[in-house]
């Protein structure tokens, strides 16, 4: 787990703070499947600024995800670029907005933060193409590689009385 100790950065008022680090990244769990970040510790850029009110974070880092296809299950490959801010108020208080997750006793969970800002940043479906035709869903034919040889599907029995009904209008 990657962490940045802030006692360690001293900053005043309206200076700044930049360092390149590798933030270690755990998998991703996403609609039943596994996604893997390669590599598993990317360097990202985080920038701190201290301001009159607070600590301003920002990280920025490219990110690769590495799964199956969420159609075909076909092995993809999603490349992200992230940039995240995170703002923490000297005295937060009770406001949520003004206070990050990610610091704990002076520490900023850089792991965590990334995790979090790569998953926002995936696309909803992972898909190995934008066409991806998927898998049929009675054989389960690939339907990117062959036709389907199922046929039509058997008419459902529940709609017979309206079929019948239409036939006769």
């Amino acid at each position: 787990m990657a962490t940045l100790d802030l006692r360690t950065v001293r900053l005043r008022s309206g200076e700044q703070f930049q360092d390149v680090r590798a933030i270690e990244l755990e998998p991703y769990d996403l609609g039943g499947q596994r996604y893997l970040p390669v590599p598993e510790k990317p360097e990202g850029t985080i920038t701190i600024t201290r301001t009159s009110s607070g600590h301003l974070f920002e990280l920025e880092l490219e990110a690769r995800v590495l799964g199956p296809c969420m159609r075909c299950l076909e092995e993809t490959e999603v490349t992200t670029h992230v940039a995240s801010r995170e703002y923490q108020a000297s005295s937060p208080g009770d406001a949520e907005e003004l206070s990050t997750p990610y610091l704990q006793n002076d520490r900023l969970d850089l792991s965590g933060w990334a995790h979090d800002a790569i998953a926002l940043a995936l696309p909803d479906k992972i898909l190995c193409r934008a066409d991806c035709a998927g898998l049929c869903a009675r054989c389960g034919a690939d339907l990117n590689r062959e036709a389907c040889t199922c046929g039509p599907p058997e008419p459902d029995t529940r709609w017979a009385k309206l079929a019948e009904l239409r036939d006769r209008l």
